[in-house]
């Protein structure tokens, strides 16, 4: 084991997949020479060369359609969008060739389009969206978000080596952060396996990629009330881990989904339909949700910080729940 940072740790699941597998390349723009916006990738033009680290222009549209016609004929890129705002110039690439490749033409592709995401960096409404809504509703894609040091390598590695589409957002405000333990060498983490970050029977919590760690803050605040809350990571988004779930919701019989995401048509809401439909009897109170309002992200810090749900209104949130 390694102590990394988050940013670290992908770009070690990146370096171990490249050294072990020579069909693995990477596209992006500025991810060579400059090193890439965040500084991830730097180094990686010297010891892979131009052929396997390619800067791009600035075009997403491109760079996933150059990605797509690679994975065609047997190789495994990684497009990076320099933030994921601006995947949505790829969302045609994405959702109407590479994910429905299998299906049309029964070619796999085995492409992974990371995406930085998220607020809290004070990036305003073009460098700080929540993308993951966007894509969920999209057969034959897969969608990740790693919340740990450990999950960012360990499920970069599952996402380069299954033979899908696969959506890797990795939240910005966690890069350097979140510094923990990771596996050295060449460990995936399954996709479609939700973690359970802290135990308890007062009620379920239902989250993933920088509100784990609110969430887990937001628990033990609501501990020293007496209440005990579970708090699951889901770390694969597409598709979801609905046996962990279900399990965890059948023991406390309570559920509050957190996301950094608008609520109206969240993932949250989903799985508080899918909740009700299939679990309706295991359920003591109304299923609660917590996410931002139905506006884009602001600029200001001020009100950035009032947009994204606090650990002190996560934690309101769950006493409430819990004395209903």
């Amino acid at each position: 084991m390694a102590v990394m940072t988050y940013l670290e740790a992908i770009a070690d699941g990146l370096r171990q997949a490249m050294r072990a597998d020579p069909s693995v390349i990477l596209l992006g723009e500025d991810i060579g020479a400059y090193g890439g916006a965040f500084k991830l990738t730097k180094g990686f033009l010297e010891e892979f060369g131009p052929s396997r680290v390619i800067d791009t222009p600035i075009s997403e549209a491109a760079i996933v359609g150059a990605a797509v016609g690679a994975a065609l004929v047997g190789l495994r890129p990684v497009a990076e969008m320099q933030f994921a705002d601006f995947i949505s110039n790829a969302f045609n690439q994405i959702v109407n060739v590479a994910a429905t490749s299998a299906y049309r033409a029964g070619g796999c592709v085995p492409l992974v389009v990371r995406g930085p995401c998220g607020a809290g960096t004070h990036g305003g409404p073009f460098h700080s969206q929540s993308v993951e809504a966007y894509f969920f509703h999209t057969p034959g894609l897969k969608i990740v978000m790693p919340s740990t040091p450990a999950d960012a390598k360990g499920l970069l590695l599952a996402a380069i080596a299954d033979p899908n589409p696969v959506l890797y957002l990795e939240h910005k405000a966690l890069y350097r952060s979140q510094r923990g333990p990771v596996e050295e060498g060449l460990v995936p983490t399954p996709l479609g396996t939700a973690a359970v970050r802290r135990t308890g029977r007062s009620l379920t919590v239902l989250t993933y990629g920088m509100m784990v760690h609110r969430c887990l803050e937001a628990a033990e605040r609501a501990a020293s009330e007496g209440i005990e809350a579970e708090v699951i990571d889901l770390r694969t988004l597409l598709p979801l881990d609905l046996e962990t779930i279900a399990g965890s919701v059948e023991r406390t019989s309570r559920v509050l989904i957190v996301h950094e995401d608008r609520l109206r048509g969240g993932i949250g809401a989903e799985i508080a339909a899918y909740l009700g439909e299939h679990l309706f009897t295991a359920l003591d109170a109304p299923i609660s949700r917590l996410g931002a309002p139905d506006t884009p992200v602001p600029y200001a810090p001020p009100l950035e910080a009032a947009y994204l749900p606090s650990p002190e209104r996560i934690s309101q949130a769950m006493v409430r729940l819990a004395r209903w």
